[in-house]
């Protein structure tokens, strides 16, 4: 097919021919061409080295010469930067509770990190009470293999909150690029017993372990308190290692704890402080990874029930021990 006439511009969209430039008009045309090109290519040298060509690689203008560099985003992990989204951007700044994602290489990510939860007791414990009635060694001395847990006057189990909670800091976990692993996820039976559980963790060469409860005390005591291993030296226990850096963990713990979810720390024991020291505890006295537990609230306070059935409320509870872990694990 041959073609005779001018050609058709590209954004009319009925393709009307157009009338044929003059000579002077088509050597404007040409200048333009190679001028603009040229200018900015210039301007962009400009803003990347500065006045006098010495860059920092940033793209910043002015980065040479000590004026303030132009906002830019913030690495992807630190959370804490406070710059806004441009605005119409469709990026979002990301927030400090997903502030990289998993394996992330980001400022403060905790890639290579291993974190080990323990979801107190398992939903099916009460369907296998002779087999987590059996003792076993925990060092100091024999326990039960692992319990039913207490439970809400209105029957919300103690092993369903922990559960939740533990998957909800899983997550936070993840996407801060730590390696997360659940001593059960109600995908066995029963258990695990008390001495497995603290095996698991020291299999994993964990980072941290963190033992997620809720306690079943008295009405009219409140508040939440975390666990410490004791300096334990008795057959298979020896926890003298593990003494100091678990206690960092768990003041990190509670503090972080405390202000994410607005509560105080136990109205009962530990005088005010949010800690306790024990020394009989099988998943404490086994461990060879630092590890604390944390009760997280009493189920059989209604107060503290109110909260501890709260869906909200237990992700700022994971948001709380998220942050103490992260806090930890940074050091």
């Amino acid at each position: 097919m041959s073609y005779t006439g001018p050609p058709l511009d590209p954004f009319d969209p009925f393709g009307a021919p157009q009338p044929r430039r003059s000579p002077l008009r088509r050597g404007l045309t040409v200048a333009l061409a190679v001028l603009v090109p040229g200018a900015l290519v210039g301007w962009l040298a400009y803003a990347t080295f500065g006045p006098d060509g010495e860059g920092d690689g940033s793209g910043s203008a002015g980065a040479a010469t000590g004026t303030a560099s132009a906002p830019r985003w913030p690495n992807v992990g630190n959370g804490k930067s406070g710059l806004a989204a441009p605005s119409g951007s469709t990026d979002a700044a990301p927030s400090d509770s997903a502030s990289s994602g998993e394996g992330s290489s980001g400022e403060g990510s905790l890639a290579g990190k291993v974190v080990v939860i323990d979801p107190g007791h398992n939903p099916t414990n009460v369907e296998h009470t002779a087999e987590i009635n059996r003792t076993v060694d925990i060092g100091t001395h024999s326990k039960e293999c692992d319990t039913t847990g207490t439970s809400t006057n209105s029957g919300y189990s103690e092993a369903r909150f922990t559960l939740d909670v533990a998957h909800r800091l899983r997550t936070l976990l993840q996407q801060q690029g730590a390696t997360v692993k659940l001593t059960q996820d109600a995908d066995r039976p029963y258990g695990p017993c008390v001495d497995e559980r603290a095996r698991i963790g020291n299999a994993a060469h964990a980072d941290a372990v963190v033992s997620i409860h809720a306690d079943g005390s008295g009405a009219g005591n409140r508040g939440f308190h975390v666990i410490l291993p004791g300096s334990v030296r008795a057959g298979a226990a020896d926890t003298r290692a593990i003494v100091g850096p678990s206690k960092d963990l768990g003041k990190l713990i509670a503090a972080d704890f405390a202000a994410a979810t607005g509560t105080s720390p136990s109205n009962y024991i530990g005088g005010g402080t949010g800690l306790v020291t024990r020394e009989d505890l099988g998943g404490l006295n086994l461990s060879t990874v630092p590890k604390v537990f944390i009760e997280c609230g009493n189920m059989r306070d209604s107060k503290d029930a109110t909260l501890l059935t709260s869906g909200a409320w237990r992700q700022k509870a994971a948001q709380g021990i998220s942050e103490g872990i992260v806090s930890f694990l940074r050091g």
